[in-house]
C-alpha cells in the first residue's frame, strides 16, 4: 500500500505540474516503474486507483490517458458517497446545501437565458401535474434545480450541488411531503423561485431558494425522526 500511495502521489504531482496535461498519454507501465523507482505492480495499482477517481482513462490496447479533469468527472463520485451516508449525517448534507444553493440561485437570476427560463417554466408545469406521484416528482425536482444551477455557468458548483442532492435524499423529502399532505407547499416554493428568476431579482431568488431548502431540511428531519 505504501508503494501504491507513493506512486499515486507522484502521478498526481506530474499531472499538477503539467508534465502530464489533460488528454496526454502516460508512459508505459515499465517506463513509469523505472522513472519512479517503484515496482510495476505498485504503478499498476496506482493507475487503477486514479482510473476509479476519473483522473486516468485506461483504453485497452491503446494506452492510459489523463482525462479532461473536468469537475463533472472528478466530482462524479460525490453523489455515490452521499447515497451511502447514514441518517445522522444526511442533515449535514442539507446544511451544506443551505450554504451553497441559495447563493447559486441568486447568481442564476442574472445569468439565465430566456430559453432556460422557458425550460424551467415547463418543468414547473410538469411538477404540478405530478404532484401526487413521488417518483415523477423526484425526477422533475432534480431537473428543476439542475437547470437553475447549470445557468450559473459554474461547472464545479453544478457538479457539487448535483452530488449533494442525490435521489435517495430527494425521495425521502418528497415522500414525506406527500404523506404529510404538504407537497403543495414546496411546489409553491418552486414557483416562487421561478418567478424571482423570471424577474431577474438575485436577492429575491436567493431568499426564495433559502426558504425552500429550509422546508426540505425540516421535512427530512421529520422523516428521519419518524424512522
Amino acid at each position: 500500500m505504501a508503494l501504491t500511495d507513493d506512486a499515486i502521489t507522484r502521478l498526481r504531482t506530474m499531472i499538477q505540474l503539467g508534465e502530464l496535461p489533460p488528454g496526454s498519454r502516460l508512459p508505459t507501465e515499465a517506463q513509469l516503474s523505472t522513472q519512479m523507482g517503484i515496482s510495476r505492480s505498485g504503478v499498476r495499482e496506482a493507475v487503477k486507483v486514479l482510473e476509479a477517481a476519473r483522473v486516468l482513462d485506461v483504453r485497452r490496447g491503446d494506452g492510459t490517458y489523463v482525462t479532461s479533469l473536468a469537475p463533472r468527472l472528478l466530482l462524479e463520485g460525490l453523489g455515490v458517497a452521499v447515497e451511502l451516508l447514514r441518517d445522522d449525517t444526511l442533515m449535514e448534507v442539507m446544511e451544506v446545501r443551505r450554504m451553497l444553493e441559495p447563493a447559486a440561485t441568486g447568481a442564476a437570476a442574472l445569468r439565465m437565458s430566456d430559453a432556460e427560463l422557458d425550460e424551467l417554466g415547463q418543468i414547473l408545469e410538469d411538477m404540478r401535474a405530478a404532484k401526487d406521484d413521488a417518483e415523477r416528482l423526484i425526477g422533475y425536482d432534480a431537473a428543476f434545480h439542475r437547470t437553475v444551477i447549470a445557468a450559473t455557468g459554474n461547472e464545479t458548483l453544478t457538479s457539487l450541488l448535483d452530488g449533494l442532492s442525490g435521489q435517495t435524499l430527494r425521495a425521502r423529502v418528497w415522500r414525506g411531503l406527500i404523506e404529510g399532505n404538504s407537497a403543495h407547499v414546496t411546489l409553491s416554493e418552486h414557483e416562487a423561485i421561478y418567478l424571482a428568476l423570471r424577474s431577474r431579482d438575485p436577492l429575491l431568488a436567493q431568499a426564495s431558494a433559502l426558504l425552500h431548502v429550509n422546508t426540505s431540511e425540516s421535512w427530512l428531519r421529520t422523516v428521519l425522526s419518524a424512522a
